[in-house]
């Protein structure tokens, strides 16, 4: 280990991490191998088709076997950032108090998935609506692989249902669009001069605490050479919300800085198309039949409930062998 290693906490608190991980991973890979070995020994000294003791081996290689699959699978998330924690911002979109309703059903599905996942998470900023659902909401999820699994949701959302907000009960179509950023620590391509940045506090609002409504606590910084805006309420101090909100515009402008190389790319080879959000990557039904279909892979379900409670699995699992296809 180098010297001066421990001086950055964050830093080498990251990287042993990450060593820990490998380390984890390596031994996963070295147990299946002693575990197969033992079993075709094992296999070897019942060849009979007939002997029940075979049987019993066979059931432990479809273990192994799905075991092994499972440990193939992570090579899909190779990706640069996909070993990073993740920032996930929601936003309503067309629908009026049915599209804000739909942003907090999504709010609670990824808070659902991540729980039952075993990541933390952190509602940085949320903004209600003035009758039902959230605005807006941004969450820090913490944890190995999140932005590898999470980037698969990143774009519009479309519900279609029966509206508890209408009192014909008519069916509503709503929309909400979710963006994904990695957690990075080091951005080499941002560089955030602080004279560029134009700093409020404000009083938070909503739950929190006695310190919600009594102090200036809540922050917002924006960006004047890029305009973006973000918050942070989900600190007690300001200090910290301070520095939450840092991390989420660090994401932001990073976010920024990578799609307009991508335009610069698409420009060179003529193929230059403006990025907009587009249309829908998923429709979650639930009248007049139930079905959530991701319109990138096709993957579908007709257990829309469960999607709701955070069953995201399928989706991201084709989601990344979708991605591992077009490479």
């Amino acid at each position: 280990m180098e010297t001066g290693f421990w001086n950055d906490a964050q830093k080498a608190a990251k990287i042993s991490k990450d060593l820990e991980f490998l380390k984890n991973e390596v031994s996963e890979f070295e147990n299946i191998e002693k575990r197969v070995i033992d079993l075709i020994e094992l296999a070897q000294l019942f060849e009979s088709p007939e002997n029940q003791e075979r049987g019993d081996v066979e059931g432990q290689m479809l273990e192994i076997q799905k075991e092994f699959e499972a440990l193939e699978f992570k090579t899909l998330l190779s990706g640069q950032y996909d070993r990073n924690d993740v920032i996930l911002a929601i936003r309503s979109g067309a629908g009026g108090v049915d599209a804000q309703d739909w942003a907090e059903m999504l709010m609670r599905m990824y808070l659902r998935w991540a729980e039952k996942n075993g990541f933390k998470t952190l509602i940085v900023e949320e903004t209600r609506g003035a009758e039902a659902g959230i605005k807006s909401a941004t969450i820090e999820i913490d944890g190995m692989h999140a932005f590898g699994y999470l980037q698969s949701e990143a774009g519009v959302h479309r519900l279609v249902r029966l509206s508890p907000f209408n009192s014909d009960n008519l069916r509503q179509t709503s929309f909400a669009i979710v963006e994904v950023l990695p957690i990075i620590e080091d951005i080499a391509e941002v560089v955030i001069n602080p004279q560029d940045l134009l700093i409020d506090t404000y009083r938070a609002s909503g739950a929190g605490g006695q310190h919600v409504n009594t102090t200036d606590s809540a922050v917002r910084i924006t960006h004047l050479p890029t305009g973006l805006v973000v918050t942070c309420q989900s600190e007690r101090s300001q200090l910290q919300n301070r520095q939450q909100a840092m991390k989420v515009l660090k994401a932001r402008i990073h976010k920024q800085f990578l799609q307009e190389q991508e335009m610069e790319k698409q420009k060179l080879r003529g193929e230059y198309k403006s990025v907009e959000w587009g249309s829908q990557i998923r429709s979650y039904v639930v009248h007049p039949y139930k079905m959530v279909k991701d319109h990138r892979t096709k993957f579908e379900t007709s257990d829309a409930e469960k999607v709701l409670d955070g069953e995201l699995e399928g989706f991201m699992q084709a989601y990344l062998h979708f991605r591992a296809n077009l490479k």
